[in-house]
């Protein structure tokens, strides 16, 4: 199985993280896992889709929400507070004083040969099943995929890991985000 470098550039440049203020509804995606876990008086709901999450803190109507998705041009662009492409390393945080919630999050992408990216794979299943998280698998059109959503629940922060492993491209994406408590 060989890549094509303009491929895997194309692809690479496609994800993309985007910060809402507001929720987002289900139907807008392809939900394979949902998780909910509470914390400091707050909700975490947790979406899994192939290649994307989706991320919602708060209560109620107020909530941040984090999506990581492959074209977010087919996504609502009302209540975006900030949104950025995944290609390479990129840290943000923003506080949210009005529900006393401090967000920050790292994205990290790389780009693997065919034999480093199958063993990755491998390994990524090995973890995403002794640690419980959530994990979807599909094949595309180059090979095999999978996405991993890891939650850790503390007494005033959640964190939550992602792996996105993309075929079109070897593509892995990274992201770890911390919702804390403050105040």
């Amino acid at each position: 199985m060989t890549s094509n470098p303009s491929v895997r550039t194309n692809a690479l440049q496609t994800y993309e993280m985007v910060l809402y203020d507001r929720a987002l509804h289900p139907e807008l995606f392809q939900l394979k896992d949902r998780r909910v876990i509470k914390c400091a008086g707050l909700e975490l709901e947790a979406w899994l889709m192939p290649g994307s999450h989706l991320l919602r803190f708060g209560a109620g109507m107020n909530c941040v929400c984090e999506l990581l998705a492959e074209d977010a041009r087919s996504i609502p662009s009302s209540g975006v507070v900030a949104a950025f492409f995944c290609a390479g390393e990129r840290d943000y945080d923003r506080n949210f004083p009005e529900l006393g919630v401090n967000y920050m999050t790292t994205v990290q992408t790389e780009q693997l040969n065919d034999s480093i990216y199958l063993s990755t794979r491998d390994e990524m299943a090995d973890f995403a099943a002794e640690a419980e998280a959530m994990m979807w698998s599909w094949d595309d059109a180059a090979g095999p995929c999978m996405s991993i959503l890891d939650l850790q629940r503390y007494s005033r922060e959640v964190h939550a890991q992602s792996y996105h492993l993309i075929a079109a491209g070897r593509i892995v994406i990274r992201t770890q985000t911390i919702f804390e408590r403050h105040g």
